[in-house]
């Protein structure tokens, strides 16, 4: 029997989110693939706290031509770099540093994936992806409406080893940052 080992694009994910009916199922379907960097994308373009400090609107850039699934960087690999392009995350990056490493980002990724990703720096991913709502990604990753996850206790839940998940170590720095 063949194992399937192929994992769904955030592109992918959030297209079957539009295209399912229910609020419940959207919820469901996000919290049956959320992931720590579909969470950083997701606060990234919701939270009205988080700043990109990158010029609004389209992004010139060369969409990358090769077929799905072959020479592409992963979304879910390169979110870690979000914070280069957030307000207060690198402030040593010069401006015109900033913008060429944003478009070398789009560059690597799949269209669909770098689409998304302007659509996240746009704040504009629930225009993109129908359905996707403000209501929708704070019930299905569990944030309050200060977009942080809390356990039934009040308090950020902590993993083991490190002093916590990278999400939060994410909020952490988007937070301080702000």
């Amino acid at each position: 029997m063949a194992i399937d080992t192929y994992t769904l694009g955030f592109a992918e994910i959030l297209t079957k989110v539009s295209k399912i009916k229910s609020k419940k199922e959207k919820v469901a379907f996000l919290r049956k693939y959320q992931t720590d960097a579909l969470r950083m994308i997701c606060k990234a373009s919701f939270d009205p706290k988080i700043i990109w400090e990158l010029p609004e609107g389209d992004v010139p850039y060369n969409q990358n031509d090769a077929p799905e699934g072959t020479e592409h960087t992963l979304l879910a690999h390169e979110s870690r770099k979000l914070y280069h392009f957030i307000k207060g995350g690198n402030p040593a990056l010069n401006r015109n540093k900033r913008e060429m490493m944003f478009v070398q980002l789009l560059e690597g990724l799949h269209k669909d994936e770098a689409e998304l990703l302007i659509a996240a720096k746009n704040k504009t991913l629930h225009q993109k992806y129908k359905g996707l709502s403000d209501n929708v990604v704070k019930e299905a990753f569990d944030w309050d409406d200060n977009y942080k996850r809390f356990d039934v206790d009040g308090t950020y839940p902590q993993a083991p080893g490190m002093a916590a998940d990278k999400e939060l170590f994410f909020e952490f720095r988007l937070e301080s940052m702000t």
